[in-house]
């Protein structure tokens, strides 16, 4: 009872078309979310490396008291700085991470290529799954009607001995046995609709009409050409050659990291005691790189390469 119920429920309504269920699915399955927040995060983080960092203004306050060499006192009053800074980076490095942060953007919008192709093929084996069982339920039903119409002829049929007894229920116990298979074929081509129905974002239990599909298989291209498309259009292949260019411009980014960016700006200076004194001038600062030449991320950035380009192979 059960599973002709649920036979009913997927074979309700008219036949739905194999390109509607995958237009379906790519428009509806909440696993695309993912990858269309992963190519905005990309593309946050490809803004974020083309901006300049936020200059840096600096204060300095106090009394100045100037007295002779007897201690006398010639004059007090008020001291202050006023400073900016903005810092720039040494050349290239901006081109680098700006180049790192657009192949990051190519890759996500790569792994959502990817997932819309594997997500359209997953529909349309389901749904080759679903019609396969439906046609093999059919099948099946037929097989087992016209074993148990056989096992009832002969069964009316005068017994002509004890041979003929046992072919008569060796008859009717495959009859029985034959019985199961459409119900197995029933429970595949439900198990088939479960799983379109999950792809395209739908309740399990949601009425479906399967799709007319061809069950003939086409004949498969040589090995050399299924060879040949694979290493073009294969998706892990194509992930792995941008890896292997966005980690060459983390190389080059990190050969770039040893030398410091350099923080230039303008600078005023006030003291005011038993004279008004006023210094204006420009200020330039860098750390010098005598301890940290930035090795341990060149050699980070080389071992990843290498593992990135060993998995391409």
């Amino acid at each position: 009872m059960f599973v002709a119920g649920t036979a009913r429920i997927a074979l309700a309504g008219d036949p739905t078309s194999l390109d509607a269920l995958v237009t379906e699915a790519l428009a509806r399955n909440p696993e695309l979310n993912v990858y269309s927040a992963e190519i905005a995060a990309a593309k946050g983080g490809r803004r974020t490396a083309g901006e300049w960092q936020n200059p840096e203004a600096s204060t300095e306050g106090g009394a100045k008291i100037v007295r002779d060499y007897h201690g006398n006192t010639l004059g007090d009053g008020i001291m202050w700085t006023l400073g900016a800074t903005q810092t720039f980076e040494y050349p290239g490095r901006v081109t680098l991470r700006k180049a790192i942060a657009n192949h990051q953007v190519v890759l996500a919008e790569l792994g959502l290529e990817g997932f819309r192709t594997a997500l359209a093929a997953r529909v349309r084996a389901a749904a080759f799954r679903a019609t396969l069982g439906k046609a093999k339920a059919g099948a099946a039903d037929e097989i087992a009607k016209r074993f148990d119409e056989l096992a009832t002829v002969l069964s009316q049929r005068p017994a002509a001995g004890v041979a003929q007894q046992a072919d008569v229920r060796i008859i009717e116990a495959n009859a029985i046995a034959l019985k199961r298979r459409p119900l197995e074929a029933q429970r595949e081509m439900q198990s088939a609709i479960y799983e379109l129905n999950q792809l395209r974002g739908a309740r399990v239990d949601s009425p479906l009409a399967l799709p007319n599909i061809d069950l003939t298989l086409r004949p498969l291209p040589s090995v050399s050409t299924l060879l040949a498309t694979a290493r073009e259009r294969n998706y892990d292949v194509r992930t792995r050659v941008l890896e292997l260019e966005q980690q060459g411009y983390k190389v080059r980014l990190a050969l770039n990291e040893r030398w410091p960016a350099v923080r230039v700006g303008p600078v005023a200076h006030n003291e005011r005691a038993d004279t008004n004194e006023y210094l204006f001038g420009v200020t330039a600062s860098l750390p010098l790189p005598l301890w940290n030449m930035n090795t341990g991320k060149i050699e980070t950035e080389r071992a990843r390469a290498a593992k990135i380009e060993a998995e391409l192979m």
